[in-house]
């Protein structure tokens, strides 16, 4: 009997076969998360010098732009040296990185260590006032006691409770040293990839339009032409909110940074420089950036000036509104698109999954799928010869799926109703 192979059949077992396979691999994913997240872990761990390159050769991009932009007009007006303005388009981003950088530590540091030995040596003051306050509860609990000699046994208790308690405060303390040394370590790791990310950051900016070029070709060659068009517009959009965003915030934050000196000098609040650089900092977050500076802003200074706390809290609400009312809409402007419910969701979302990154980059990541899904969206609606605008699926109540073949598009109806609308309202 002779075999005769059945296309229809054919295609549904490939297909079958494919859904079972994706079905195996997923329930592998599923089962060894762990696993796999380790391993994850260990090559972000391995790359980290790489990421740390290429995260400061964008962020220093616009910089050495900006500074081969002002060198062309000096150095170019008689002979062509665009290799000798982009080296020192490149020098001099990097001359930037590094100033910044110093400037933040020749602030935070010194004040930092002097933080520091204050809460040092007043920890003797504390362990006083602590004696004081125990030694008075002593003496009135041994008075209550003979007082009362029938609550003798439940102020035993309370007390065997109390030690126990301060026995387990002292347990949990080892494995805080432990985190301790730990951290530091990581810190010590974390220099090592800043240094090395450094000089892959000078060769990235180096390299960067031989590398751009490498990576277009490599994508016309994978893509048709019409995908590999579209993919590169979604990049440069991408591109620009991304810059738009990082740029405006930074702006945004360094203005915030200096308003915070100023006013904090002239209320003569403890560490200035310091909280004005922690506030300037975090002010790079949205929505919850001035309120995570805020609260190691305020613990220090509850403990330098117990007394300025609530005028250095009443401050931070007052520029948190000035930023997110004048200053912020100014600089951004409307930068990344996403309404207000959508700024939240997205910090909330990275920051949870991500951490600091995460609130960091969220908005913008954020902006680019809420911005791709709003060109699909309208190029459905488009085939559809439906309206684009949203005010109109608020305003008319005529379901899509009722109106007859024949009568005329929602665009028409829409603007029948409004026509009508206002010329009753001029009437």
């Amino acid at each position: 009997m002779k075999f005769k192979a059945n296309s229809k059949y054919t295609t549904i077992a490939f297909y079958a076969v494919i859904v079972f396979v994706i079905c195996i691999v997923i329930s592998l994913i599923a089962f060894n998360l762990g696993t796999i997240a380790n391993a994850l872990q260990n090559v972000f761990r391995v790359l980290a010098p790489i990421i740390w390159g290429v995260v400061f050769a964008y962020l220093l991009n616009p910089v050495m732009v900006w500074c081969e932009k002002r060198l062309t007009k000096l150095l170019c007006k008689k002979k062509d040296r665009k290799k000798l303005v982009h080296g020192l388009g490149v020098g001099l981003a990097a001359l930037f990185m590094l100033a910044v950088i110093a400037a933040l530590l020749v602030i935070v540091i010194p004040q930092l260590a002097a933080s520091i030995t204050k809460l040092v040596g007043s920890a003797n003051d504390y362990y006083n006032v602590i004696n004081s306050y125990l030694i008075q509860l002593q003496e009135w609990v041994e008075k209550f006691v003979e007082d009362n000699p029938e609550a003798s046994t439940y102020v035993d208790q309370m007390i065997e409770k109390a030690r126990s308690g301060i026995d387990g405060i002292l347990s949990s303390i080892v494995p805080y040293l432990n985190n301790l040394l730990v951290g530091m370590k990581d810190f010590v790791i974390a220099v090592k990839d800043f240094c090395i990310g450094f000089i892959v950051m000078i060769y990235l900016l180096l390299s960067k339009d031989k590398l751009l070029a490498q990576m277009k070709k490599t994508l016309y060659a994978i893509l048709p032409s019409k995908a590999c068009s579209a993919t590169l517009g979604v990049s440069y959009r991408a591109n620009s909110t991304f810059i738009g965003f990082i740029s405006g915030k930074v702006i945004d934050s360094f203005i915030i940074g200096l308003l915070a000196f100023i006013c904090l000098s002239l209320m003569n609040m403890p560490y200035v420089a310091l909280i004005s650089v922690v506030i300037g900092v975090t002010n790079v977050i949205p929505f919850f950036g001035p309120f995570i500076g805020a609260i190691p802003s305020a613990f220090l200074i509850l403990i330098v000036e117990p007394k300025k706390l609530i005028a250095f809290i009443i401050f931070v609400i007052i520029l948190q509104q000035v930023d997110g009312n004048f200053i912020g809409p100014k600089i951004l402007g409307d930068s990344t698109g996403l309404p207000a419910f959508w700024v939240m969701f997205s910090i909330i979302v990275s920051g949870g999954l991500f951490g600091f990154a995460g609130m960091l980059l969220g908005v913008p990541v954020f902006a680019v799928i809420y911005m791709l899904i709003k060109d699909f969206v309208a190029a459905r609606l488009k085939k559809k010869k439906l309206p684009l605008s949203t005010t109109a699926y608020k305003e008319h109540g005529v379901m899509i799926d009722a109106v007859p073949a024949d009568a005329p598009p929602v665009t028409e109806l829409v603007t029948a109703e409004e026509q009508s609308r206002n010329s009753k309202s001029d009437g």
